[in-house]
C-alpha cells in the first residue's frame, strides 16, 4: 500500500504511432503497454479516487485499460495535453521532419527525430513568453501543467490516490519544476521518459514532492517492449 498521503501517480502514454499518418493512435504495441500498466496498478492495490486523462487519444487510450480494472470513468482536462511537437518542430527548425508523416522525405528513426527535436525545443524554451508560430509558449505550457498538478492535489484526501495519464514532456515540466532545476533540464528527463513509465508523486503540507522518476519494473514483468516514443 502508497501509505496516508495523497498520491499522484503520473503514467506516460503507451508507444504512439511514430512516422504513421496519425502519431496519435496507439501502436499495437501501445495498446499492450496500456494493458501491462493497468494489470501491474490494479495488483498494486492503491486507493485510486479518481482517473484523469489528457485529451489526446494516445493519452485516453492509455487510461482506458486502468478505468476498466478500478471502475474509474476518467476526468478528461486539456490541461494535462503535450506540447504540440510538429507545430514546435515546424517553427523552431528547419527540417520538413515530423512525428505524423503525411508527405515524401518525411520519415527519419525515432533517434533522429529526438535529436532535432532537442533542438526545437531548447529553442522554444529559450524563446520564454515571446514563442513564435502561434505555438504556446514555455512558461504557458510549464504553468498549465503545474496547476492542473496542484488543483488536483489539493483535491485529494488522505491516503487517496490519483492516476493521470499524460505525456513525456507535462512530466518532464513538472520534474523541473518541483526540482527547481532550469528549464532546459526539462530535455533530459524528456529525452529519457519509456512508455508507460510511472512517476510518484506525493501530496503533504509542504506541497508537491517528486518521489521517483520513469518507473517501468511492470513492462520487463510482463515482457513487453520498452520504448521512448
Amino acid at each position: 500500500m502508497l501509505g496516508a498521503v495523497p498520491t499522484i501517480l503520473l503514467v506516460r502514454h503507451g508507444q504512439a504511432s511514430f512516422g504513421a499518418s496519425d502519431y496519435d493512435e496507439l501502436s499495437p504495441v501501445g495498446v499492450r503497454q496500456a494493458q501491462a500498466v493497468a494489470e501491474h496498478l490494479a495488483a498494486r492495490g492503491p486507493a485510486v479516487t479518481r482517473i484523469v486523462s489528457g485529451g489526446l487519444r494516445r493519452q485516453r487510450g492509455t487510461a482506458a485499460p486502468a478505468a476498466a480494472a478500478f471502475g474509474c470513468e476518467p476526468v478528461v482536462d486539456a490541461r494535462w495535453d503535450e506540447y504540440a511537437m510538429d507545430q514546435i518542430l515546424a517553427t523552431y527548425s528547419r527540417t520538413p521532419v515530423r512525428a505524423s508523416v503525411t508527405e515524401p522525405g518525411q520519415a527519419t528513426t525515432s533517434a533522429e527525430y529526438q535529436h532535432l527535436l532537442d533542438q526545437a525545443l531548447g529553442a522554444w524554451i529559450a524563446a520564454g513568453e515571446d514563442s513564435a508560430g502561434g505555438c504556446e509558449s514555455w512558461p504557458a505550457f510549464s504553468a498549465r501543467v503545474h496547476e492542473a498538478a496542484g488543483e488536483l492535489a489539493a483535491g485529494l484526501g488522505r491516503g487517496a490516490t490519483a492516476l493521470v495519464f499524460t505525456s513525456g514532456g507535462v512530466i518532464a515540466a513538472l520534474c523541473v519544476a518541483l526540482l527547481e532545476l532550469p528549464a532546459a533540464s526539462m530535455l533530459s528527463f524528456n529525452r529519457v521518459a519509456i512508455n508507460t513509465g510511472i512517476t510518484k508523486l506525493i501530496c503533504g503540507r509542504r506541497g508537491i514532492t517528486l518521489v521517483s522518476f520513469n518507473d517501468h519494473g511492470h513492462l520487463e514483468l510482463a515482457g513487453q517492449a520498452i520504448t521512448y516514443r
